[in-house]
């Protein structure tokens, strides 16, 4: 039996916290201002990166004209846990706030755990690896097929394959492109390579400044070169030595040549013929 499911789709469950920022003054979901560091944060949070430059601009933003938008998060034994707006909740730190405004939801660990995923994939704030793991942990999280998914975000199916594929890079590559030293469509059509390889097309991307077509042709000419050293492999591993059958056939008078793993006799008489079917009567 599959796990339940987001049957709902993510827009109804963001629609939980949308329909408590429009009820502030609820009694189910309060707004309250809560110290800072009172909040710890999400643990299902699957952004890893945040761009540093972008959180001061935030950071300036809050301190001359307030926090626009609570943050929401859920009451912890000891405090509060953070479900959206980590950006906001980092920029307030940054412009040394003590307070800072929350919608308090209700909410268990699988919705945490929801909401911290869907916030990020709905709001696009995600580079593409760790979109390709929020896509991952969402299938794992629900046992749903690429198509269900597709069908929940509203993404097309060859989006979130493609995504996905992005996860069989590796690690080295895909800090790359976390780093912005390669792009999306550069990692896209290094996947399948193997290690070696794709270190290889890496170091070619920063060094020379390769387009995603140039890489494509450089991926492709490297597969040619293995695929004509597995026929030369296959050929080397197929080679026979005829040496000792030609030359004892030319002991017995006859003409034998040896030529890519084969031996050709000419007869010149029925006598040689003779010779030659007599050896194997011995």
């Amino acid at each position: 039996m599959k796990s339940q499911k987001l049957g709902r789709g993510l827009d109804a469950l963001l629609g939980e916290i949308d329909e408590a920022y429009e009820n502030e003054g609820s009694q189910n979901d309060a707004v309250l201002e809560i110290p800072l560091k009172d909040i710890r944060p999400n643990p299902f949070q699957p952004r890893k990166s945040f761009d540093e430059e972008a959180l001061l601009e935030l950071a300036e933003s809050i301190k001359s004209d307030g926090l626009i938008q609570p943050i929401v998060v859920s009451e912890d034994i000891d405090g509060y846990v953070l479900i959206a707006g980590e950006r906001r909740l980092r920029a307030s730190k940054l412009a040394k706030l003590k307070e800072i405004r929350a919608v308090v939801l209700n909410s268990d660990e699988q919705k945490m755990r929801q909401f911290a995923l869907i916030e990020n994939i709905q709001r696009e704030e995600l580079n593409a690896v760790e979109l390709a793991e929020a896509y991952a942990e969402l299938i794992k999280l629900h046992d749903i097929t690429h198509d269900e998914l597709s069908n929940i975000i509203h993404k097309s199916r060859a989006h979130i394959t493609n995504t996905l594929r992005l996860l069989q890079l590796s690690p080295k590559t895909q800090k790359a492109l976390v780093d912005k030293k390669i792009s999306a469509g550069h990692a896209k059509v290094m996947v399948g390579l193997d290690e070696k390889d794709q270190q290889l097309i890496l170091n070619s991307i920063v060094g020379q400044k390769l387009s995603v077509r140039e890489v494509e042709t450089m991926i492709k000419s490297m597969r040619n070169r293995d695929v004509q050293t597995d026929t030369s492999t296959k050929e080397r591993q197929n080679s026979y030595d005829f040496s000792q059958l030609k030359e004892t056939l030319n002991d017995l008078g006859l003409d034998a040549k040896s030529a890519k793993n084969k031996i050709t006799i000419n007869f010149a008489s029925q006598e040689e013929i003779d010779i030659f079917v007599s050896q194997f009567r011995n």
